[in-house]
């Protein structure tokens, strides 16, 4: 018998997946791609970016039919969900990667339009929506009731096609859960709606140690109608994963799983500081670039390419890095390096076509150290923003927003969003826009106000504004803090609850829609809170009297003091008992008086 060779077995086991391949690019097609840019202090953005299209047809080679199916129940025409953990630091990286569009607030964020004939059906149709995906992305999302629904007015827009007649129809509804934990559970169904799952391909570096050990990940997934021009329309998912990954933490985890800071020899210490002595240390950050390659970073190289991706064209790219001109970078075998820019290098992973078993090679990027250290230049945000609560005590509070435009010859127009709690009451009387300290009525453009019912709905805010150039703006109002049940309580309850971030959509100044995001932190609400152990104590004492009580009335009344002769039968058991003693009593004398035997 004649033994196969082991590439051709591996191609004979592998058959059915090119054959999926070519049949993928018939019907629907697949894409991937890696952006990796250099940011200050030793920083490396990872942003992953998977784009599947499909249809709702029975024929599912890349689009998942578990979210198809959700969507096509639910009636739900644009989806968009984000799952968000930590804060990006705008003033030390800069722009938001992709705009802000795939970054939502702390925690989960959901926002759809529901095509439904009136509110009721809508709100219906949201429910089954968010039941449905909370057991798919293994989330709270079915506690995204009433209570945490709003429905914007001029913050959000359908990125998709949609014809004049299906928006009349459609409903947008948007929640949130700023106190979700993001963890692995969440990140396991995201990879398993990818066709590879996250065993081949730019997905494969996705590994929960390494995104959830970022200082700041978010994970989105949009789904929409595209139509071309042709008017051919198909439904498109893309997948994001950007996360900021600090190079220094990441390289250590070498020796050891658990980080250690290095030694103090090992340390560049700033001597001009006055309070610098020999036994503290003062680092200086950015000194130099640290080397850095894939493998480290995230445990892995990338294990080839996904044989279901679409082969890139000679615009489109596998794996960019955004480095600096004068750095140095180390490529692996298997790949095509296509130069956008001095700063933007792209590479194309080889390994499409029959024998992309032989040719699907480990791909991995390595950059040497670089000293002293580069500058990058760093493209601020439109918007500078920051939140923080206001006031003192358990009654009363306030909010304050400080919004500044760092650019110094345009204006800048966007849309504030507010989605508040019931338990929160603000007035709207109190709301107060000034800029440089002085009350300016050009700035506010409009205001939506929808007030909040009672264990019913939250606050709705929102206020279009107009920043001039360079200047700062904030914004102030009061609010009640109203006081809950006790079973309204979490377990926590002196933690505080958490209030969603606010939403600011930068507006085009022509067709006045949304060209930029931001989400401001979120916040901790301290409401008065009674002590919970009072009721125990009270439990506990109202028990013990109870039993006392009842106890010592309960044997007055129903207990009888006699004697031992006046019980039934008690002078016949009194002599039997005497018989008994007698007789024990004689046999005892008797054995005493037996002579001795010799």
């Amino acid at each position: 018998m004649r033994l196969l060779s082991w590439p051709l077995v591996t191609q004979l086991l592998l058959a059915p997946l090119v054959v999926a391949s070519a049949r993928a690019s018939e019907y629907n097609d697949y894409s991937e791609n890696l952006l990796l840019k250099s940011l200050p202090g030793n920083s490396i953005l990872a942003s992953f970016r998977f784009v599947s299209n499909g249809t709702f047809d029975s024929h599912h080679s890349v689009f998942p039919r578990s979210l198809a199916q959700i969507l096509q129940q639910s009636q739900t025409k644009e989806l968009h969900l984000k799952f968000t953990l930590g804060r990006w630091d705008a003033e030390q990286w800069g722009r938001q990667v992709w705009d802000g569009r795939t970054a939502g607030g702390t925690g989960v964020e959901l926002w759809a339009w529901v095509e439904a004939a009136d509110d009721s059906e809508a709100d219906a149709r949201w429910t089954t929506l968010n039941n449905a995906l909370s057991g798919l992305f293994c989330a709270s999302l079915n506690f995204i009731d009433s209570t945490r629904t709003i429905r914007p007015v001029m913050s959000f827009q359908p990125a998709g096609h949609h014809s004049p007649e299906r928006l009349e129809r459609l409903h947008l509804l948007h929640g949130t859960l700023p106190r979700e934990p993001v963890c692995t559970e969440n990140l396991t169904p995201f990879l398993k709606l990818l066709p590879c799952k996250g065993k081949a391909g730019i997905s494969s570096l996705l590994d929960g140690h390494r995104l959830f050990d970022a200082q700041w990940q978010s994970m989105s997934i949009d789904v929409m109608p595209v139509c071309e021009e042709n008017g051919k329309c198909q439904l498109q998912m893309e997948q994001t994963v950007d996360m900021v990954l600090d190079v220094e933490r990441s390289m250590g985890k070498k020796d050891s799983l658990v980080p250690k800071p290095p030694p103090i020899e090992q340390l560049s210490c700033d001597q001009d500081k006055p309070y610098a002595g020999g036994d503290s240390c003062f680092p200086l950050s950015g000194v130099t670039d640290l080397s850095w390659s894939l493998s480290e970073m995230f445990g892995r190289p990338i294990r080839g390419s996904c044989p279901l991706a679409v082969v890139p064209t000679e615009e489109a790219t596998h794996v960019c890095v955004n480095i600096a001109e004068q750095r140095a970078i180390f490529v692996s075998q298997g790949s095509e390096e296509r130069k956008k820019s001095p700063e933007l290098r792209c590479f194309v992973l080889h390994g499409r076509g029959p024998n992309f078993v032989i040719e699907n090679l480990d791909f991995d990027i390595v950059l040497p150290e670089l000293s002293p250290s580069t500058n990058i230049l760093l493209t601020p945000p439109p918007v500078y923003a920051s939140r923080s609560l206001t006031g003192h005590g358990q009654e009363r509070g306030g909010i304050q927003a400080v919004l500044n435009n760092p650019s110094s010859n345009s204006t800048v127009e966007f849309v504030y969003l507010e989605s508040l709690p019931w338990f929160m009451k603000p007035y709207l009387h109190t709301l107060s826009v000034t800029v440089s300290g002085k009350d300016d009525g050009n700035v506010v453009q409009d205001i939506y106000y929808r007030p909040a019912l009672d264990r019913k709905r939250g606050t709705q805010l929102e206020v279009r504004l107009r920043v001039p150039p360079g200047e700062t703006v904030l914004l102030n109002y009061e609010f009640d803090k109203a006081v809950l049940r006790y079973t309204e309580y979490p377990p926590d309850a002196n933690r505080g609850f958490d209030i969603a971030p606010a939403i600011i959509s930068i507006l085009d100044p022509t067709s006045q829609k949304s060209t930029f995001s931001i989400r401001t932190t979120s916040l901790l609400l301290s409401l008065p809170t009674p002590d919970f152990s009072m009721p125990y104590n009270v439990i506990i004492l109202t028990s013990t009297v109870m039993a006392l009580a009842f106890g010592s009335i309960f044997n007055i009344l129903v207990r009888r003091f006699v004697g031992a002769d006046e019980v039934i039968g008690g002078g016949l058991v009194s002599k039997i008992r005497g018989h008994i003693i007698a007789f024990v009593t004689e046999r005892r004398r008797a054995g005493g008086n037996k002579p001795k035997t010799e």
